[in-house]
């Protein structure tokens, strides 16, 4: 299938402002990029890329004083197939781990391990390990947190969101990252494009969406703990520890976010 991604976010700036972006399809998917989804600024400004120390593309620029549309879209090729399912797939002892995972096995920003490890060892520590557990974890803050965006505040920790009980997609991948840490389970924050594709249209504006994967039998798998069920057309825009380090957009400056629109869409 063919799927059209873009977006366009809109700011007023008082000032001439540096910004970062991780906007536009990760670098392993740009082998299925049938249109290049180039960012575009309005007014025109210089753009300059680099990778991240998680293999992420970043954009840098310096905004001028006034108002800044940055804009982008593009078609990408897609499997159709729903994420991948493997129950076998075991936990690994964590000094078999490669070295790589273990940043994933830590405390970060919004995923704070030390608050919630005695909680998550009640909750799981009985049941299997490995994918199953994973999916318990999943299933666990699936049924915990009530969804609403009135809930989300751009602070909100996998510890907050844990005792309000509700939140955003991003609030239901910490709290499940931060649990699957605390199992020894090497887990890591995605955020990208998730469109209504072999689903209900949802009646609300679309967004950006957050899930995460975790480290089983050698491999990275995909789990959502927000829609929990295999979903079609992910398309990856950044990995990290946590949302902290794959903000949309980060203004050294104040601003003012004017717009804000996402586009996901199977193409007929």
């Amino acid at each position: 299938m063919k799927i059209r991604i873009g977006c366009e976010i809109v700011y007023d700036l008082p000032q001439a402002t540096p910004m970062i972006m991780v906007l536009g399809a990760h670098p392993s998917r740009a082998p299925d990029l049938i249109e290049p989804d180039s960012l575009k600024t309005e007014p025109a400004v210089e753009i300059t890329r680099y990778r991240d120390g998680f293999g992420n593309l970043c954009s840098r620029l310096v905004a001028p004083a006034g108002r800044l549309r940055l804009f982008g879209g593009g078609i990408v090729r897609d499997t159709g197939r729903p994420d991948e399912i493997a129950p076998p797939a075991p936990q690994h002892a964590v000094e078999a781990l490669p070295p790589d995972t273990i940043v994933y096995l830590l405390g970060s920003r919004y995923c704070e391990t030390d608050r919630l490890s005695e909680i998550a060892w009640t909750l799981f520590a009985n049941g299997p390990a490995g994918w199953a557990r994973v999916q318990a974890i999943c299933d666990y803050v699936h049924h915990h947190i009530a969804f609403g965006y009135q809930f989300a505040r751009p602070t909100k920790t996998a510890w907050e969101a844990f005792n309000e009980g509700n939140g955003v997609c991003r609030d239901y991948a910490h709290l499940a990252i931060a649990f699957c840490r605390c199992m020894n389970i090497p887990a890591r924050y995605c955020t990208g494009y998730l469109g209504d594709i072999g689903v209900p249209p949802v009646d609300a504006p679309m967004d950006f969406a957050g899930w995460f994967e975790a480290y089983l039998g050698g491999n990275w798998y995909t789990f959502d703990a927000r829609n929990n069920t295999p979903r079609i057309g992910r398309v990856l825009i950044g990995r990290g520890r946590d949302a902290a380090d794959v903000p949309i957009t980060h203004t050294f400056g104040p601003n003012t976010l004017v717009n804000f629109q996402v586009v996901t869409d199977e193409i007929p």
